[in-house]
């Protein structure tokens, strides 16, 4: 029982110390992804610790365990409702409330009926699908006549993009920031009572040993997305499958260069992937907005045969309304600086991607 104590302690120490080592290679980004499932695992492991046969060095490991414990903590209480953050009615000068989808639909699921009753059910004023491809496009048609406005990336190497929109597109356009095979949308919209906003949907590589083995593309293709989005004058929405968690430093760093607001704080962890697991299940589906976007609801909705969980959120919009403006951070020179660099060596980064991905 003492070794494995032993080893429980000291293999959650190395995930615990791992991400804050400066390399952007999958080893170090990866355990931040898992950073709930280690707390969960290091307070099992502290209680476990009170069980077992002690010996001189109890207490130190004890200790280190409890700080350990501490150390996650006070980042994840945040994504709590014990986290307070002040809340938002709508007044005169607000928005309806509006609503939307976000879904990584897994380009080799084939249940679209699935997917489209979901969408039939909850009748949401726009969605986003990423990994849709041509099969998915086609199965899609049958919704279009209630989404009579489309903007659509399809590709077979899962970074298709499709976004349906049952208000007026003004303006769309897709984004290739770091590599030719990886978009971004661009959606400019207009609400029925007279509001503007735009809708950014995002979906770049993960750091994996199966995918990319670093994070170079992720985070430039992010970090441009927050150069463009700041020199937008419109309320803003961010979202999509980021491949990433709210609380690693490249997104601490998409925020503030973006000067947007992560509604997760004070709320939820609202955790998509895998869609099939439980246990190993994280928040990386994620949802950045304007001070001017106020979040009423952000939840995942249920599994239609994917491997994430789709995103719903309802939201409003108000000009007048400045109470977000103390939960926007900006980023200083030197941030800007780092974010400069990421953005080029995400450019420089070869992907080595194929143009058709099968699922054998």
């Amino acid at each position: 029982m003492w070794e494995t104590y032993l080893v429980l302690s000291a293999l959650l120490l190395i995930l615990t110390v791992l991400p804050k080592i400066p390399s952007p290679h999958w080893i170090f980004r990866f355990p931040d992804f898992g950073k709930i499932q280690i707390t969960y695992f290091t307070i099992i492991t502290f209680i476990l610790g009170f069980i077992v046969e002690r010996t001189e060095y109890f207490w130190y490991l004890q200790g280190l365990l409890l700080a350990m414990i501490i150390f996650h903590g006070i980042t994840l209480i945040k994504y709590t409702p014990l986290y307070k953050v002040k809340k938002h009615p709508r007044t005169e000068n607000s928005s309806k409330k509006y609503h939307f989808i976000s879904a990584n639909v897994y380009q080799f699921n084939t249940e679209f009926d699935k997917f489209i009753s979901l969408i039939n059910r909850n009748k949401p004023e726009m969605f986003l699908t990423m990994e849709s491809n041509g099969d998915w496009e086609k199965a899609l048609q049958v919704v279009e006549k209630d989404y009579p406005y489309q903007h659509k990336v399809t590709l077979e190497n899962t970074y298709g993009m499709h976004f349906y929109s049952k208000m007026e597109i003004e303006n769309a356009k897709t984004h290739f920031f770091v590599a030719d095979d990886i978009p971004s949308i661009e959606a400019h919209l207009k609400t029925e009572d007279g509001f503007e906003f735009v809708f950014f949907g995002v979906h770049p590589p993960p750091p994996s040993p199966t995918e990319e083995e670093t994070s170079k593309e992720r985070d430039g293709d992010l970090l441009s997305v927050a150069k463009r989005v700041k020199d937008i004058h419109k309320p803003v929405i961010v979202v999509g499958d980021f491949n990433n968690v709210a609380w690693s430093k490249s997104s601490i760093l998409f925020r503030k260069t973006s000067h947007l607001i992560d509604p997760r704080v004070g709320h939820a962890f609202v955790s998509t992937f895998h869609a099939k697991s439980r246990l190993l299940r994280f928040p990386i589906d994620l949802m950045f907005h304007s001070e001017d976007i106020f979040i009423k609801d952000l939840k995942t909705l249920e599994n239609f045969g994917s491997d994430h969980l789709p995103v719903y959120c309802e939201f409003f919009i108000d000009h007048h309304n400045d109470d977000q403006e103390e939960r926007v951070e900006q980023a200083d020179a030197e941030e800007i600086a780092e974010a400069e660099e990421i953005i080029e060596e995400g450019k420089k980064e070869d992907g080595e991607r194929d143009a058709v991905v099968t699922e054998d």
